[in-house]
Parts: structure tokens; C-alpha cells; sequence
């Protein structure tokens, strides 16, 4: 297991085809000088040592160097103890709706955003929980399993989009189902499955499938992204509004968060509804409710004592340098005896 402290310095790196680029130029503009200055025969005769590979070596050298260099910048890290970590927390499952429906931009920027935006804060107030991502629409689709590993949660979560799925709808008890088989059986965690939507659900079975689920010990919260007069659909082309989805008759549609729906999922899951227009409220509920829950102890395996490896890198760094810097363009005796790129012609 490896860290980067400095991902940053990477950008650094564009340095590289810069040097390659001038490299090329100035060989290209000397060539061309050259031949207006002499004949090839005569510029053997008047520098016999010039070596073509000396130069192509000098500057692969200097790359090279600024490889290193960069690298030793980032500061990369390697674990060198695995280490068994016993952690107390809660299993919370993070079913996102991404319906086309969740494009509709009655709340700001739009619903499916906003969606992203309550999951992130909500796993950023999360201590030792673990968690898992489903992103569901006319089916449910696994993202990410019950993990600790909150970075690529949130990576899976900004990832996500409605064009993920090709079958549209909104399916609600598609993902109750789904979420069943994260939870592991063997381990009494309290479970908790956490669905962001703006309630529109198209399979009328959800309610039945939450009942079931609640049975399985799992409790479900619902978060309504949305608003309650609703919005059209935008269809954008490079990021601007082209139009409006239509129905069949031509009308433009008009899609609204339906709360009834999902308070009703939650009623019978032993979960609660929250309204997601509040940011900040959002996060603070789930907070509450979760403190409220016993903590159960499980293990957790993690990368401990990770080492720096920069001065590595900044060694091979200097001493490519070094070589650059004292090789020089004339050929030496073996290397003419060689006669690369055919300079002895």
C-alpha cells in the first residue's frame, strides 16, 4: 500500500515535453545553419567528435532527472505493517437515485447534484461507520460494498450521473432489495439503508419490500431531494438547456418530489422521513439518529508506519543531473567504435 503527499507536484511534469520540444527545435534550426554554413563531408572534417547519440543521452538524462525529482516532490509513501484495527460503528447503506427525473433543477444546481452533495457531508461527519453506495433507477446497480474506505466512496459518489443506467424509471424497491445483500450476516451491526430520491416510484412496491427489509434489521431513513411544485426536465447539449422533456402529447413534463412516498417507506422500516433542502439539517438529523444507535465492534484491516520514500528518487534525481551536466556532446573512443545512428558514414 502506497500514499502521495504532494499529489500536486505532478503538474510539474509537463516540464518534460517542454525540454523534449526545444531539444528538437534547437536540433532542427542547428541542422539547417549547418547546411547553409557547409556540406556534410566538410563538417565531419571540421568537427569529427560530434555525436548525435551524446546529445539524444544528454537530455534523455535530464528528463529522467526531472522524473525524479518530481517525484521525490510528491513524497511517496509505502505501508510497511498491516495492522488489525477493531472499530465500532454502524453499516449505513447509501441508495442514490439517478433517475432522469434528477436532473429537474427545482433545487439547486439540480436534484441529483444536491443528492451527491448530502452523501459526501454526511459521510464526512461519520467517525467509524462503515459504508456502502447503490445507485439505483428503473433497476438497482451495486457501486461500492460496506467499506471504510470513505475516499472512494466519495469518489464512486462523484462519479455517478443519470446516463449510468440504461434503464430508466424509478424503481425504489429495486434497491431495498439490493441493499439487503450488503449486510453481512454474521456480523449483528445495526443496519441502516439511507435512500436520496425525489420520491417519484414507478414500481408501487416499495413499501411492501421496506416492510421486509425492516424484518432483516434493517432500519430505512428516506432524504427528499426536490421540491413539492416540481420542475421540468432539462435536456442539455455541451451544457446548455436545449429544451424540456415532453410527454407523448407534447407537453412539457413536470416532475415533483413526492414525500408521501418516501415517508411511507420510512414509516414502515422504522426509519424517518427528512426533508434534503437544508444541507446542514440533513447531516445534523442522521448525526442524531445515529448516536442514538448502539455501536457494534468489527475489524478492520489498514496499512500502519508508512515510510518515506522521496529521498530515493531525489538521489537517482542528482545524480542523473550530475551526469548530464559532465557528459559531454564529443564522442569518446568506444562509443565511435560503435558507430551508433550510423555517425561514421
Amino acid at each position: 500500500m502506497y500514499q502521495l503527499d504532494e499529489k500536486i507536484w505532478f503538474w510539474t511534469l509537463g516540464i518534460i515535453p517542454v525540454i523534449v520540444l526545444f531539444f528538437l527545435v534547437l536540433q532542427f534550426w542547428k541542422y539547417r545553419t549547418q547546411k547553409k554554413f557547409a556540406d556534410k563531408e566538410l563538417l565531419k572534417k571540421l568537427s569529427p567528435d560530434k555525436s548525435v547519440f551524446k546529445s539524444v543521452l544528454k537530455i534523455a538524462l535530464l528528463c529522467l532527472a526531472f522524473l525524479c525529482l518530481t517525484i521525490a516532490m510528491v513524497n511517496p509513501k509505502i505501508g510497511t505493517k498491516l495492522e488489525t484495527v477493531k472499530r465500532e460503528g454502524v453499516d449505513i447503506v447509501f441508495a442514490v437515485d439517478v433517475s432522469k427525473s434528477m436532473l429537474a433543477e427545482d433545487i439547486a444546481p439540480n436534484r441529483l447534484e444536491k443528492a451527491k452533495q448530502l452523501v459526501t457531508q454526511i459521510i464526512n461527519n461519520l467517525a467509524s461507520d462503515r459504508v456502502g453506495i447503490i445507485a439505483y433507477a428503473g433497476k438497482a446497480f451495486p457501486q461500492l460494498p460496506i467499506t471504510t474506505d470513505y475516499a472512494s466512496a466519495k469518489m464512486f459518489l462523484n462519479n455517478m450521473n443519470t446516463d449510468m443506467l440504461s434503464s430508466q424509471g424509478t424503481a425504489i424497491n429495486e434497491a431495498i432489495k439490493l441493499a439487503t445483500t450488503y449486510f453481512d450476516d454474521e456480523e449483528q451491526t445495526n443496519r441502516v439503508l439511507i435512500i436520496i430520491s425525489d420520491g417519484e416510484d414507478h414500481s408501487e412496491a416499495a413499501i411492501d419490500v421496506a416492510e421486509d427489509a425492516n424484518e432483516e434489521g434493517i432500519r430505512i431513513f428516506t432524504i427528499g431531494v426536490g421540491d413539492v411544485k416540481g420542475g421540468p426536465i432539462p435536456l442539455k447539449r455541451n451544457g446548455v438547456v436545449i429544451s424540456y422533456k415532453k410527454d407523448n402529447q407534447g407537453e412539457t413534463v413536470i416532475t415533483k418530489l413526492n414525500e408521501e412516498t418516501l415517508k411511507g417507506i420510512a414509516a414502515e422500516a422504522d426509519g424517518a422521513y427528512i426533508n434534503g433542502k437544508i444541507t446542514n439539517d440533513v447531516v445534523e438529523n442522521i448525526r442524531e439518529i445515529l448516536n442514538k444507535m448502539d455501536k457494534t465492534e468489527f475489524e478492520a484491516k489498514q496499512f500502519a508506519d508508512f515510510k518515506d520514500q522521496f529521498q530515493w528518487f531525489l538521489g537517482f534525481g542528482i545524480f542523473f543531473l550530475l551526469l548530464d551536466i559532465f557528459l559531454l556532446e564529443r564522442k569518446t573512443a568506444w562509443l565511435k567504435k560503435l558507430n551508433l545512428f550510423n555517425e561514421n558514414l
